[in-house]
């Protein structure tokens, strides 16, 4: 019987965002006013995808782009709380769902050695071209309106879970963990038993505090955090219960 961890990465395992982190690369740093104006809500992605082909026309190459992304700090906490996940893999299982892409975790992951950590990671995938562009892909379509159209996280999380449990994994609870607007579906639908986890100061938490105001049911008991540490101190008293 174990518990599920998901985690956002954004703002969340990173105490950043690896899409506009990655700008640093850009000559001067900063993208052209046309291309950052391009920009339209719902198509992160593809704006992405036109950065990606900006810098990768202005000769920035695939080692450049690890080397910063591998710079990028961690949230407070979070080293020492995927170290206590991993001395309690037997405890937990543990998933990534995030709107960044394949290529920037992986390097994230590889640069910290956190691989074994998370048993898989959900995000669009990208990969680098013939030219040596990197390029990214919507993670999937669905049909869920409130999430951006490359990715609701609520339909990748159940979608996971059902697949677990097929193969006779059942999990005792989900415990979620992020900070974004897109992290708000999942965590409509999770359970009694299960607990949301936002950041303390972020989107989610100042959603999540204004439907509590506004007595909008929510299954789920949720802790506000605003370092790993505190969420280890939740996790210790979960797998004594």
């Amino acid at each position: 019987m174990k518990i599920l961890l998901v985690f956002d990465f954004d703002n969340t395992i990173i105490d950043d965002n690896s899409d506009t982190w990655i700008v640093q690369c850009a000559p001067e740093k900063k993208l052209p006013n046309e291309l950052q104006d391009s920009y339209k809500k719902g198509f992160w992605t593809e704006f992405m995808g036109r950065v990606f082909e900006y810098l990768g026309e202005e000769g920035v190459r695939e080692d450049e782009m690890k080397r910063t992304m591998a710079s990028i700090p961690f949230t407070p906490g979070m080293v020492e709380l995927l170290n206590f996940i991993r001395k309690n893999k037997d405890k937990f299982d543990c998933i990534i769902i995030s709107d960044s892409n394949s290529v920037f975790i992986d390097w994230v992951l590889e640069a910290t050695n956190f691989h074994d950590v998370f048993d898989k990671v959900f995000t669009n995938p990208a990969a680098f071209d013939g030219r040596g562009h990197l390029t990214v892909e919507n993670y999937h379509a669905h049909s869920c309106n409130k999430c951006p159209k490359n990715l609701c996280k609520n339909a990748v999380l159940v979608e996971f879970v059902d697949k677990q449990l097929q193969q006779g994994v059942n999990y005792t609870q989900i415990v979620y963990i992020g900070d974004g607007g897109n992290d708000l579906c999942p965590i409509t639908f999770l359970k009694k038993n299960d607990v949301a986890m936002p950041r303390k100061g972020y989107t989610l938490q100042k959603t999540l505090s204004r439907m509590s105001q506004n007595l909008e049911p929510m299954e789920s008991c949720v802790v506000v955090w605003s370092s790993g540490i505190e969420i280890i101190s939740h996790l210790q008293v979960l797998i004594k219960e």
